[in-house]
């Protein structure tokens, strides 16, 4: 296979693999020979319906995550394949996973592999997502009702759509809505296991971080993996769309294009102009993030160009793009970055306490705050359970892109200033979080060196998680039955 048809194999057989926690490269399947902890995992929270990567936009390119045991498949004899700890792996798991997954390497354009190898490969995707949750269930790992819910407004705005849009969709894809949400279920058992298990346990050493700095010299900077910021307007054409709706559609995008090379401010043009969610969320941006996880349109109608450029209209099958670059970073530090000032209330959440009933708290709180009948510092005072902020009305001061985890920094990124989020569901517990505004500064030394840790952390997660994903499966009985077919 030529590197195009790898990226696109591996991108389609790590979305299989769900929501992945930072640090889980080993979570996905991999092409024959792939160096182990190479293989491409969506973020967290990630999208189940993975964005298209060859000059899309707001379009799907994958289809639902894993099948869930005792899935059926009409016209396939149904064995056991494998028994996982007393547990068994059926053939019409292993099948009903093995069509969606040629079906995505199909849509990616990648050389398909023989089948025999790929059903190999997705059995042993579904002995390993067998052991984790058996080791969830018995940890007492919980997931309820809230932050399911919330994985799947996450999962939905992913792919630019509505959840009402989300579900028609994965009808017409044969996928029903109670065998998506279970399976969604299992994929947040897991990544909370992750969690525990792995992501809590990794520490980064002022010598780790000494260590790393020799080793990427500014001298090698040319080497080292690109990371850009796009801020993005889309301007939607139908499917099927005549000549005077596409012409209609390409007047539009024009339009947007002049008022921003007129200085007009993104992001209310974004907000005015473009049918893409971020558009509405965050003016526009959709975050600090390596190039291989942008379309590659994308990627090529950008490179080489300085901060601060705008490109476009550009014509992609979801339709006309303007794309400006906000920031281009190497390594992961950057000179500038965009800070955020937010406070937060937590909830922690336990046997006294549920996400549910921790959500409606507040929201509660929310509302009251809105409605001018409370003041959100005094609040935090009050009930927040973070004690490093609440004391501070639950300032946590001005942080750097990627301070927070995933799922907060992804709701912070989407507030302007003044706007408070819903409940959000965090492995600390449920957040209550308020924008109080944002400045683009320069980073000292001691921040440059932050972001250095953070490198190497993400590198330490990924071996601590192949390590640990290695001995939980040495661990696990498997017995082998009739192979799939």
């Amino acid at each position: 296979m030529n590197h195009r048809d790898h990226r696109a194999f591996a991108l389609v057989l790590a979305s299989l693999a769900g929501l992945t926690a930072p640090g889980a490269t080993a979570q996905g399947l991999r092409l024959p020979a792939t160096p182990q902890g190479q293989g491409l995992t969506l973020p967290a929270p990630a999208a189940a319906l993975a964005p298209a990567t060859s000059g899309t936009s707001g379009t799907m390119a994958a289809s639902a995550p894993q099948a869930g045991r005792g899935s059926s498949a009409t016209g396939w004899a149904d064995f056991i394949v494998a028994v996982v700890n007393s547990e068994p792996v059926t053939n019409n798991e292993v099948r009903s996973r093995l069509v969606r997954t040629e079906a995505q390497i199909a849509r990616q354009g990648a050389s398909m592999p023989s089948r025999e190898w790929l059903a190999h490969e997705v059995l042993e995707r579904l002995i390993l997502e067998r052991v984790q949750l058996q080791q969830a269930r018995e940890s007492g790992i919980r997931v309820d009702d809230f932050a399911l819910a919330q994985a799947e407004q996450g999962v939905a705005r992913q792919n630019g759509m509505t959840l009402e849009q989300f579900y028609a969709r994965l009808e017409r894809d044969g996928i029903g809505k109670e065998r998506f949400r279970a399976e969604l279920r299992d994929q947040l058992l897991e990544q909370r296991l992750r969690e525990r298990e792995v992501d809590a346990r990794v520490q980064v050493s002022e010598q780790d971080i000494d260590q790393y700095l020799r080793e990427e010299p500014p001298a090698r900077a040319d080497a080292k993996p690109m990371e850009i910021n796009l801020g993005h307007v889309l301007v939607l054409v139908p499917e099927n769309a005549t000549p005077a709706q596409v012409a209609e559609r390409r007047a539009r995008a024009q339009q947007a294009a002049e008022r921003l090379r007129s200085g007009a401010d993104f992001a209310t043009v974004a907000r005015e102009f473009s049918d893409a969610p971020e558009g509405q969320r965050a003016g526009g941006m959709l975050g600090l993030r390596p190039v291989d996880r942008y379309p590659e349109l994308f990627v090529s109608s950008t490179r080489g160009l300085p901060v601060g450029s705008l490109v476009g209209p550009v014509r992609s099958p979801a339709g006309f793009h303007l794309l400006k670059v906000e920031q281009r970073v190497i390594a992961g530090q950057p000179a500038t970055v965009l800070q955020s000032h937010a406070r937060h209330i937590l909830l922690r959440t336990g046997p006294r306490m549920s996400e549910t009933a921790a959500a409606e708290r507040l929201a509660d709180y929310r509302r009251r705050v809105l409605a001018g009948q409370a003041d959100f510092a005094a609040l935090a005072r009050e009930h927040s359970q973070d004690d490093g902020s609440a004391k501070k009305g639950g300032d946590l001061g001005w942080a750097n892109p990627g301070q927070y985890v995933p799922e907060f920094e992804q709701a912070l990124q989407a507030l302007q200033p003044g706007d408070i989020s819903a409940p959000l569901v965090t492995r600390f517990g449920v957040h209550l979080i308020e924008l109080l505004e944002r400045r683009q500064a320069s980073l000292t030394a001691r921040e440059q060196r932050d972001l250095a840790r953070q490198v190497v952390r993400e590198k330490k997660l990924d071996q601590a998680y192949i390590s640990w994903t290695q001995d939980l499966r040495a661990r696990a009985y498997v017995e082998y039955r009739d192979p799939p077919r």
